[in-house]
């Protein structure tokens, strides 16, 4: 066999193993090890004087130097405070009492907690599980159709993969060498075009069918100045955290990994002036973020040193020639990309997909064009549907998890594929008018 062929042999057994159940970070850091004794040996040299050794070695290093990478334990700290603050079920109801006059407004109100409670943790299963925790039931208790309700908490809790400060697009920005300052600036408009566009498909679904969601009863009218002041002790707190962040980062006035100190320490600040900080949570938040950090960093470990052996032996080239050889249209080969990354989502989860197999597209960017800041945004947006897919949604398991007995997988499904469509119009307006997501950092930064 040839050095190509080797490393197209090299993919085939590492996808055979990890769909067998393997741990990733632990089947790229062997399959590195061994193909890489392979591509790198030499006769009659010593068993541990090779040099894929040294690479390994190297790269370890990289990656826990890496100054972007930095960000991460970090906003997953402020996350995971936040998480177990209490804050989101003020949050949740103060939003409902808002909306309380909008067709569906429970399930409006869940899509804004989300939202906001995304862009403050990013952890895809934390909203869905304490969403589903919180909001399906009281949306159950209000009559509201089954499908419907587990929708909107699937579709609303994965909005964190897109809306900065996603985690997924620092690792994006390290995989792909590109400013993270630019992917937030870029993600911004995407991430609340989709949250928009299901606010809009709930209210204009339940104005067709009431039945879906009926309007909840009260005891009592709601004075304008309680929900104002419920509004200020429960939405404005988190809202200026998340504000102050997002805009040291996107104004240039704070690194991310500086503005996601701010934001770790604001966590902490508003998980004790809520009086939730407890050193059992605090305790747990620490150990979940280092948990966390670690997949992550190892994950990169042992998808740096696969990738540079798998380029080493040649299946970078073999695959560029052969995707080059199809004589694709930029928007032909955006769509096979994408259909290919939509695919990986059903077995993989992001930070697989991300750290492994996006690089393999990375440097067939420039040949058709594309610059790397929109390709990302259109994974991210493409990620989406990686975790409300039937049959492998992530997001559905997770609901199921919390919800009551009766509620069946399959009514999840049901009300998860309407949502889908939406990630589809988002993605299809995305790629007809590629400035909603370079508009705001060409204006901002600059070309």
């Amino acid at each position: 066999m040839t050095d190509p062929q080797v490393a197209i042999l090299m993919l085939g057994i590492f996808i055979l193993t990890i769909l067998l159940g393997f741990p990733i970070f632990l089947t790229l850091m062997a399959m590195g090890l061994g193909f890489g004794f392979y591509a790198y040996y030499t006769p009659g040299q010593e068993i541990l004087n090779n040099q894929v050794f040294f690479l390994f070695a190297n790269q370890t290093y990289s990656v826990m130097a890496n100054d972007v990478l930095t960000a991460v334990p970090l906003f997953l700290f402020m996350g995971y405070i936040v998480e177990r603050a209490n804050i989101v079920d003020r949050l949740f109801y103060s939003l409902q009492m808002a909306a309380r006059h909008f067709p569906g407004s429970m399930a409006v109100a869940a899509l804004a907690t989300c939202a906001l409670f995304a862009t403050a943790t990013g952890i895809i299963g934390a909203v869905v599980t304490l969403m589903g925790l919180l909001a399906f039931p009281q949306m159950l208790k209000a009559r509201y159709d089954t499908s419907f309700s587990a929708g909107v908490i699937c579709a609303g809790g994965c909005l964190g993969i897109l809306i900065p400060p996603s985690i997924m697009l620092i690792v994006y920005s390290a995989a792909a060498g590109v400013s993270v300052v630019k992917l937030y600036a870029a993600a911004m408009f995407p991430g609340f075009m989709l949250a928009g566009l299901y606010m809009i498909y709930v209210v204009g679904r339940v104005l067709f069918n009431p039945k879906l969601a009926p309007k909840p009863e009260y005891d009592e009218e709601i004075p304008f100045f309680r929900v104002f002041f419920m509004m200020l002790t429960s939405f404005f707190p988190l809202f200026i955290l998340i504000l102050a962040v997002l805009g040291a980062i996107l104004f240039g006035w704070a690194t991310p990994s500086e503005a996601a100190s701010l934001g770790a320490l604001g966590g902490l600040v508003l998980a004790t002036a809520y009086r939730a900080l407890t050193w059992d949570r605090l305790k747990e938040s620490v150990y979940l973020t280092v948990r966390t950090s670690a997949m992550v960093c190892w994950l990169f470990v042992g998808s740096w040193t696969f990738s540079s052996v798998f380029s080493y032996l040649g299946g970078h080239d073999m695959v560029q020639e052969f995707v080059v050889g199809m004589d694709l249209s930029p928007i032909t080969f955006l769509i096979m990309a994408q259909i290919i990354i939509f695919l990986l989502g059903w077995p993989l989860e992001w930070s697989e997909i991300i750290v492994i197999f996006v690089p393999i597209f990375l440097p067939m960017l420039p040949l058709f064009g594309v610059d790397p800041l929109f390709f990302g945004i259109l994974v991210a947006l493409n990620l989406q549907t990686s975790f409300m897919t039937p049959p492998m949604a992530m997001a559905a398991y997770y609901l199921k998890g919390v919800a009551p007995p009766h509620v069946q997988l399959i009514d999840i499904f049901k009300g998860v594929l309407p949502f889908l469509s939406m990630v589809i119009l988002s993605m299809v307006m995305l790629y007809v008018f590629p400035e909603i997501a370079l508009w705001l950092p060409t204006q901002v930064y600059g070309r």
